[in-house]
């Protein structure tokens, strides 16, 4: 069996996001990755957090025609090969995703190849994973936010993230001073844990907007609030930073959603900068490479979780290694995988039960991807 063809679709899919007060509209963008075998065997993969655009020129015009002919059954032989074609230099950021998001249509491939859905292939640690919902935005108020997490606790979620920060150090020049943020942000995860009595897990994620002194500013006064961990506190995920947070606060500290270099995991493990490493699949390289940041974060006795959403690929990580454990249910992000995929798995009293159909176990609709990428606004018009 070889490689016959790769092809990228970026696009920019419309969601709503409704509070049980009003619907706010907005987008979200993803890139996916179609690998095509001389068999007929098809994988496809994704990714996002990142402009669609340039990773689909990434795989279209650079990593596709290096791919052609190559055995798709050989992850680690073309994990390689794309490193060294793309980030020969230690480079990170666009390259990780385009990596990413061909190692996982790889490994749909090898699923459906083998007759195996991908977190036994991984493993098969465990057949449904824990997940938690980020459900709270910057756009709720106080009120919409507390009846927010009222409601995902009723769908029977007890593990709840919220956002804070509010991209305070990218809006600077409004002015927007960092100390009237976090004084917000702590009135409202107040509000939240309230609303939601004390049984519900709280995590809360700064989205790498905030500096030091503010982000352990806002930790100090909301650790009566029982934060189960603090994710992204500090802008570029600064380890010398993060590790002077994690000795002065007694709130957990994660990181790594975003990051697309295994030695970036390895030097926050070292430094002791984090309680929870998050590498995601649709971002820092695919199973191939969250598979080993996951054996750091076992060797360092370090929880190793979901972060940065995309629930439906990462569950296979999380179910297929042992040491998985939470898998982010990012009410966004669902959405989009649901205007884009066909038979994706809902959570049920708070877990994820797993696939058994060989591969991802989903697959995008041919009719509702070609709309998506021919509507107005969608960036990814005439890319497939």
């Amino acid at each position: 069996m070889k490689i016959a063809r790769v092809s990228a679709t970026p696009l920019n899919l419309p969601v709503t996001v409704q509070s049980p007060s009003r619907a706010q509209t907005t987008s979200l963008s993803v890139c996916l990755v179609t690998v095509e075998t001389d068999s007929g065997l098809i994988g496809t993969g994704m990714t996002a957090i990142t402009e669609e655009e340039v990773i689909g020129s990434i795989v279209n015009d650079i990593a596709a025609h290096h791919l052609i002919g190559m055995d798709p059954m050989r992850h680690e032989q073309i994990w390689e090969r794309l490193y060294w074609l793309l980030t020969p230099r230690g480079q990170s950021g666009y390259a990780s995703h385009a990596i990413a998001a061909i190692d996982l249509a790889l490994w749909d491939i090898k699923g459906q190849a083998l007759g195996e859905p991908c977190w036994r292939l991984l493993g098969g640690a465990r057949a449904e994973v824990p997940v938690y919902a980020t459900f709270g935005f910057n756009f709720f108020d106080r009120d919409e936010l507390a009846a927010a997490a009222r409601e995902w606790v009723g769908r029977g979620f007890t593990r709840l993230k919220m956002t804070v920060g509010h991209h305070a150090l990218q809006r600077r020049d409004e002015p927007r001073p960092l100390d009237q943020v976090i004084a917000e942000d702590v009135q409202r995860i107040r509000a939240v844990r309230e609303s939601v009595g004390p049984d519900v897990q709280i995590y809360i994620d700064a989205n790498c907007s905030l500096d030091y002194f503010h982000a352990l500013s806002l930790a100090k006064k909301v650790e009566p609030c029982d934060i189960s961990f603090f994710e992204e506190p500090v802008s570029q995920n600064d380890i010398p930073n993060l590790a002077r947070l994690r000795a002065k606060t007694s709130i957990p500290l994660a990181a790594g959603q975003n990051e697309g270099l295994a030695s970036r995991f390895r030097d926050m493990l070292v430094a002791q900068a984090v309680d929870v490493v998050q590498p995601n699949a649709c971002i820092s390289g695919g199973f191939t490479q969250c598979s080993r940041i996951a054996g750091m974060a076992s060797a360092f006795n370090t929880r190793f979780a979901n972060g940065g959403a995309w629930p439906h690929h990462n569950m296979h990580l999380h179910a297929g290694l042992a040491n998985g454990s939470l898998v982010e249910y990012h009410s966004v992000a669902v959405q989009c995988c649901e205007l884009v995929f066909d038979d994706l798995p809902k959570p049920e009293r708070g877990m994820l039960r797993l696939p058994v159909t060989p591969g991802l176990g989903f697959k995008p609709n041919p009719e509702r991807l070609a709309e998506l990428a021919r509507r107005p606004g969608s960036r990814g018009a005439g890319k497939a």
